[in-house]
């Protein structure tokens, strides 16, 4: 079973570069101050808190892309917003997932744990949901690669156990997952509200709490 936040990128295989308005003035002050990672931070929190409109994608797109910069803050941020773009925009989603992946390598190259591991992740999630055919560099095997590499690297990076996670149950593999599931659900207030709501989710695809018998937490009480 597929995740519904990386299965929506399977369908972007076709249309024109969308266009959005610069001057929304949800990205006004990240806009004032050039500011690619306040664009994307802007975003997430609208997406966080389920208040974001399909047009708001759009937007913080044609701003992102007005300008550019040789960073590693904007190359995460171009690749991050396309990525969150292509979920929306489904088969007319051109070539946002082959932007993502050039600008989260960009980013990967310029700052290799950049936001700790954000571009790998978003790399690695991008490779192993998206279809060969739209990526250049990597597919499934490599993006299930990249993000054991992040866990084995930084086991304590609850985003890095649920992005793993992600991974293994987009390509069906629940009892891979169940490790990776309870090392993020014993981090989980450490996640955004997005990826909490993500991590229950995943957590039923695997087959519920229960089947994932998580161990209980060192000095947690006996029930």
């Amino acid at each position: 079973m597929r995740s519904s936040l990386l299965a929506v990128i399977l369908v972007a295989l076709a249309g024109c570069r969308p266009h959005g308005n610069t001057q929304n003035p949800k990205f006004a002050a990240a806009a004032e101050a050039h500011d690619p990672i306040a664009v994307y931070e802007a975003l997430e929190a609208q997406i966080d808190a389920q208040t974001d409109k399909p047009s708001d994608r759009e937007d913080a797109y044609a701003l992102i892309t007005s300008w550019e910069e040789d960073t590693a803050a904007y190359a995460f941020a171009r690749a991050a917003i396309a990525g969150r773009l292509a979920e929306n925009r489904g088969l007319q989603a051109g070539g946002l997932v082959t932007e993502a992946e050039a600008y989260a390598r960009k980013a990967r190259e310029k700052e290799p744990d950049f936001r700790e591991g954000a571009a790998t992740h978003l790399l690695g999630s991008l490779y192993v949901a998206a279809p060969s055919r739209l990526l250049k560099h990597g597919d499934s095997e490599t993006g299930i690669e990249l993000l054991e590499k992040e866990v084995e690297a930084h086991p304590e990076r609850p985003i890095a156990q649920l992005r793993l996670a992600s991974g293994y149950i987009t390509l069906g593999d629940s009892d891979s997952a169940k490790e990776p599931l309870c090392a993020a659900k014993g981090m989980e207030d450490r996640l955004g509200a997005g990826d909490r709501r993500l991590l229950a989710k995943l957590i039923e695809e695997a087959g519920g709490a229960a089947a994932l018998a998580c161990p209980a937490p060192v000095g947690g009480a006996a029930e």
